[in-house]
């Protein structure tokens, strides 16, 4: 089986850290018994293409200058996409993952990706075991974010996945998750969550590190937003994966057969809070 995995790295020496998370990142899926080739596209950060070179992994790397992407702008993973799927195009591959270089799963990934019979298939795991400042929090806990999806596309498919992305823009943090389970909607893919088959463990970088923090969240996930309300209304795709929250994005891939009673009860907490969220929107509208 072979595997283009998509994946970026944080510019290196910068914060001790993250050099240990990425490294952990990088070991870990060395230890898989398949052949993966890491697609990485990276916008001038320091030191990251002498680190992968040094750990004598298989890559297509390719640099985007930071001086063409719009000011203040640290990265865009619309361009990264489109390089990846380019590549998979001109070349032979079973699966595309997406993933962040913050992440730990077993070899078992290999396995379970194996024994898919679709043709045209997404897997995904969610929620994930997130790792805070050294410590396991709650497996319980439903946090944001989908940081592993593996696609097994039909060249066709890839086709029309690569010109989706010519009406859709990102850049910096957030709204990727949304982006990706809506493209499986767009490609009418088989959907799986893998959560009751394996465990995904996100290590939490060190924001302060990286001159970021919650307002710069907030911010660059409003200008996503908006680019992706525009990719919503132009494929004509539901406008709630952009104005819906995580709570439309989780009904979207609710399935029986993916649940267990852990999974069960972590959409039930989560839903739990969704009458307060309306009353705050309601609020806000007319206060």
């Amino acid at each position: 089986m072979k595997i283009l995995w998509q994946v970026s790295f944080r510019p290196l020496n910068k914060s001790r850290i993250n050099n240990e998370v990425q490294n952990t990142f990088i070991n870990n899926i060395r230890k898989y018994d398949t052949d993966i080739t890491f697609c990485v596209t990276q916008f001038d950060d320091y030191g990251v293409k002498k680190f992968l070179k040094k750990k004598k992994i298989k890559m297509k790397y390719f640099n985007y200058p930071k001086s063409k992407l719009p000011k203040n702008v640290k990265y865009s993973n619309s361009i990264m996409l489109k390089n990846s799927l380019k590549y998979y195009l001109k070349n032979n591959y079973d699966y595309f993952i997406f993933s962040n270089a913050d992440v730990i799963l077993s070899k078992k990934i290999i396995k379970i990706l194996k024994s898919v019979k679709e043709d045209n298939y997404m897997g995904f795991i969610y929620p994930n075991i997130l790792i805070k400042n050294g410590k396991q929090e709650s497996s319980f806990k439903p946090h944001f974010g989908i940081d592993f999806i593996a696609f097994r596309l039909s060249v066709d498919k890839a086709k029309q996945f690569l010109k989706y992305l010519n009406s859709y823009k990102q850049y910096n943090w957030g709204v990727i998750d949304n982006f990706y389970i809506s493209i499986g909607d767009a490609l009418n893919l088989k959907s799986e969550n893998l959560f009751k088959k394996i465990n995904l463990y996100k290590i939490e970088n060190k924001f302060s590190d990286f001159k970021e923090n919650r307002k710069w969240q907030i911010d660059s996930w409003k200008k996503n937003n908006y680019y992706f309300r525009k990719f919503l209304k132009k494929n004509n795709l539901p406008n709630l994966y952009a104005t819906g929250s995580y709570y439309y994005l989780l009904f979207k891939v609710f399935k029986f057969k993916d649940m267990n009673l852990k999974l069960f009860l972590i959409y039930l907490r989560f839903y739990s809070f969704l009458p307060f969220h309306i009353l705050k929107k309601i609020i806000k509208i007319f206060f």
